[in-house]
């Protein structure tokens, strides 16, 4: 769904702002291209579904409705299948979401940002702390043990204590998932040209890590399991779908900007391919009116190239890459006989960054929150 109401400061997804968007029409080939990609797929059975954004919790139910039926009706959907959605707490009236639930949503994931009004005006938020405490018990209410809340951390001025303030907050408000991430300062953004302008300082690298290392240290005290870099969650209540993406299954990508990794078996291919479709909205939907899908481009992953995308996300993970699952990928050649060897990956075993052991290639708790600096040698190491 890429709409939005008004553009955050530090945005830059693909997301529009328009007067009205044209649902019925956005709808239809929502179906239409789902039900395409997973015939050129020909996918048995889907494990989750995503309703990611822009603001999905802008579209209505029906739209939902629509795109799970095509789905169930192209694929095995179980009963049990985990279908997110992601919301704003601006458009999650109780009402609303009781017909997403209505509709087949069984999880939710809100973008809180911050539990601080002054901090929420700075990133261009719609809404109030105070509107997203409303709209978290809401959820909790409709979808208890399956809600997610978003956070933002190092913004602009933010101190030690004052995001150790917001994480507590947090954690009397949430649920038993819950993501963090930094605030990036991407090009072209509002908040961006603020800090480069020197209206906002930027916060030091040290200070960084700092208060990524707090809330680790916070959340685990608190009985969530960091499971992912970026993602905490307790009571087993980890994102089946963003799980997918770690572990480098294949998965299908439908809207605008959206992107996928699947073997088009409808077609006789036996190899994974990534597609990105056409990021502009009016003409994606013109694209799938005439030809059933909004493909911008098309790229057949090499071996190489797969198993770097299987290096570089599921070493996110805390279960790391197991030797079955890089023996899917990879069955010539192994996890032992890539890294096990001489090199940069028994340097950063011996350091205490990485293990190699019979369950497979993991980050230790230390490695998992510098990963990004371990990647580029471990990466060279697979490429030679």
């Amino acid at each position: 769904w890429p709409y939005c109401r008004k553009r955050c400061s530090y945005c830059n997804f693909n997301t529009y702002v328009v007067p009205a968007a044209d649902e019925a029409a956005l709808r239809a080939c929502l179906v239409r291209e789902a039900q395409t990609l997973l015939r050129l797929s020909q996918v048995h059975s889907i494990t989750s579904v995503f309703f990611g954004g822009g603001t999905p919790s802008l579209d209505s139910p029906g739209t939902v409705a629509a795109v799970l039926e095509a789905v169930a009706g192209a694929a095995h959907l179980p009963a049990g299948a985990e279908v997110t959605l992601e919301a704003n707490p601006s458009s999650t009236s109780t009402s609303r979401l009781a017909g997403f639930r209505a509709a087949g949503v069984n999880r939710l994931s809100i973008g809180v940002q911050s539990l601080d009004d002054a901090e929420l005006r700075m990133l261009g938020r719609e809404h109030t702390a105070a509107e997203a405490r409303e709209a978290v018990e809401a959820a909790r209410g409709l979808f208890p043990g399956r809600t997610s809340i978003d956070l933002l951390f190092g913004l602009p001025r933010q101190s030690r204590d004052a995001w150790a303030q917001r994480l507590e907050a947090a954690l009397r408000l949430c649920d038993n998932h819950i993501s963090l991430y930094q605030l990036t300062l991407e090009r072209g953004t509002a908040l961006a040209a603020q800090v480069r302008g020197g209206v906002l300082p930027a916060p030091s690298q040290d200070l960084l890590a700092d208060m990524y290392q707090t809330a680790r240290t916070v959340l685990v005290a608190a009985g969530f399991r960091h499971y992912e870099v970026s993602n905490f969650a307790r009571k087993g209540a980890l994102s089946t779908h963003n799980l997918s993406y770690w572990r480098a299954d294949q998965y299908i990508g439908v809207g605008p900007g959206a992107h996928g990794r699947f073997m088009l078996r409808g077609e006789g291919g036996c190899t994974r391919e990534a597609r990105v479709q056409t990021p502009e909205p009016v003409t994606w939907m013109r694209e799938v009116q005439s030809q059933g899908h909004g493909t911008r481009s098309r790229v057949v992953l090499s071996l190489l190239e797969q198993l770097e995308e299987l290096l570089t996300l599921g070493l996110r993970t805390d279960e790391g890459i197991t030797h079955e699952r890089w023996a899917h990928f990879s069955p010539q050649l192994s996890l032992q006989a890539i890294f096990g060897e001489p090199g940069e990956a028994r340097a950063l075993h011996q350091e205490g960054w990485l293990v190699l052991d019979s369950g497979g290639l993991r980050c230790t708790w230390a490695g998992l929150a510098v990963l990004d600096s371990l990647l580029p040698d471990l990466l060279w190491q697979l490429q030679r």
